[in-house]
């Protein structure tokens, strides 16, 4: 594989969320990273390196993944150190994961603060949801935030996440990517009309205005 160009602009991104909501799968789904992939371990870490093309050019997330240390009751600070971006999963078929939400968000803006950050709902393949919006965990920086709904086994919504922080980061809204990343094959298939009505209703609930953070029902 060739070398990555000297000029390519490379970013830390930091993926959290609670153990089992699809991370490692999620950043795996990308060929390059996973050949590529390195391992910290000091850490803990492995770090997989997702190249992506774009209409100005190549760009690179260096993906921070937890490989399972979030077992252990919290992240150290140099995991999260330099973090330029973040992206914090969580699985819809699993509320704790989603309820855990801002105690990730906590810690990324704890050591990271103002970096754009994406809040994932991960196996959106699977019909037995919990979890009906992603809206509620958002920080309070609308600006400095967003929501996708993803499955990384059928790579529905693969690029979404990873195209928004670009743009952010790059200050560019008119940032697109030219080809699609090269992805293992899908395990699963998703309902396209049942995707259709997730993306209606996340769109109608960034539109509304945040309930109090005492209302926990999900």
């Amino acid at each position: 594989m060739a070398a990555p160009e000297a000029s390519m602009p490379t970013f830390k991104l930091v993926l959290v969320g609670d153990g089992g909501t699809g991370k490692t799968t999620f950043v795996k789904r990308h060929l390059t990273g996973e050949f590529e992939k390195k391992y910290i371990a000091t850490l803990g870490v492995e770090v997989h390196p997702l190249t992506f093309h774009t209409n100005f050019g190549t760009i690179c997330f260096n993906v921070w993944d937890t490989a399972g240390q979030e077992k252990f009751g919290g992240l150290r600070d140099g995991y999260y150190i330099q973090g330029q971006c973040g992206i914090i999963m969580f699985d819809v078929t699993s509320k704790i994961t989603y309820k855990n939400v801002p105690n990730w968000h906590r810690d990324l803006e704890r050591v990271c603060e103002n970096i754009p950050i994406v809040l994932c709902g991960n196996k959106v393949d699977v019909k037995e949801r919990k979890v009906q919006d992603g809206r509620r965990h958002l920080p309070p920086a609308r600006r400095t935030s967003s929501t996708f709904e993803i499955s990384a086994k059928s790579n529905y919504n693969f690029e979404r996440p990873f195209l928004w922080l670009a743009r952010k980061l790059v200050g560019n809204a008119h940032l697109e990517f030219v080809a699609a990343p090269a992805l293992a094959p899908p395990e699963v298939q998703v309902d396209a009309n049942l995707m259709s009505r997730y993306e209606a209703e996340l769109t109608a609930a960034a539109a509304a205005p945040l309930p109090d953070e005492e209302d926990n029902d999900l």
